[in-house]
């Protein structure tokens, strides 16, 4: 730990001089019992994770979003803490706890703090989350890790009665580590729920000359069809505005057809998204 503005044990910053005690109730504000922050720093969920397993003092498992946040996943910083705990200890205010038995290959070593795998932590928040959340989270840790979807498949079938298996199993099918944002998860599980092929993401193209020329968000390679979510910068930035005109233009030479999605179309004219979609497919001769 370096300066203190992350979350810190008061005891531990008193014993070892970091701080003096009139320090500690002026300038920093309690989050839990013995765990301090500076006064005005706001805490992200890998904060939160850090508090929640500063109060736990090693006899809790940091889990769930609190394990992905460890783990680099993004897009959590509502989340709350989430630890599991024995089952004499109850968390305070502001952590969520749960009494799991996690076997000890479930668990491993982050920072100093103990905390579900990859597949675990997958397996915890995809059965306790509704599904389009699911896909969301699932998505972003499986990008921040490297984690197949196979191998969460596989810790399932070690824990085959497990609460919320049923749930998991739904969703698994729709998990693509490719997604880099929620919108590209959010714009992915439209197409997919309205039984458009699966799309393929993070599709390299080259050029002629075997230059890589773009890397679209999702599509079918086999079609020269794609799907790409523009986030605000795509449109209110003039230098990225060129750059994709630019892009589109050879991307069409190449015989691509994009479909271009924003915040608005995704969440208000979905219908109008999956009319392009399937028109473009069937003009390139896809099968539905």
């Amino acid at each position: 730990m370096g300066v203190l503005d992350e979350p810190f044990p008061g005891s531990w910053a008193l014993r070892t001089g970091l701080v003096r005690r009139w320090q500690l109730r002026t300038e920093y504000e309690r989050i839990h019992p013995d765990v301090y922050l500076s006064k005005g720093v706001s805490l992200g969920a890998r904060g939160r994770a850090l508090a929640a397993g500063y109060w736990a003092k090693g006899n809790a498992i940091l889990s769930g979003f609190s394990a992905a946040a460890m783990h680099g996943t993004r897009w959590l910083d509502s989340k709350p803490a989430e630890i599991t705990l024995p089952e004499h200890v109850r968390p305070p205010r502001g952590i969520r706890g749960y009494r799991d038995v996690i076997p000890d290959d479930e668990v491993c070593s982050i920072d100093g703090f103990r905390c579900t795998t990859p597949a675990r932590t997958a397996l915890d928040l995809g059965r306790r989350l509704e599904f389009a959340e699911a896909v969301e989270i699932l998505d972003a840790l499986c990008h921040a890790t490297g984690l197949e979807p196979s191998a969460i498949a596989q810790l399932l079938d070690h824990h085959p009665g497990i609460r919320g298996c049923r749930n998991l199993r739904k969703i698994l099918p729709y998990i693509d580590g490719g997604a880099e944002s929620i919108q590209e998860s959010r714009t992915r599980l439209l197409l997919r729920q309205a039984d458009l092929p699966t799309p393929e993401t993070q599709i390299r193209v080259f050029d002629t000359s075997g230059r890589c020329i773009a890397r679209l968000d999702m599509g079918w390679r086999q079609w020269q069809v794609a799907v790409e979510y523009d986030g605000e910068q795509h449109w209110t930035n003039p230098h990225q505005r060129t750059k994709d005109i630019d892009r589109t233009a050879t991307l069409e030479s190449l015989g691509w057809t994009l479909i271009r999605v924003n915040n608005t179309l995704l969440t208000t004219h979905p219908h109008k998204v999956l009319t392009r979609t399937r028109q473009a497919l069937h003009s390139h001769n896809a099968p539905i």
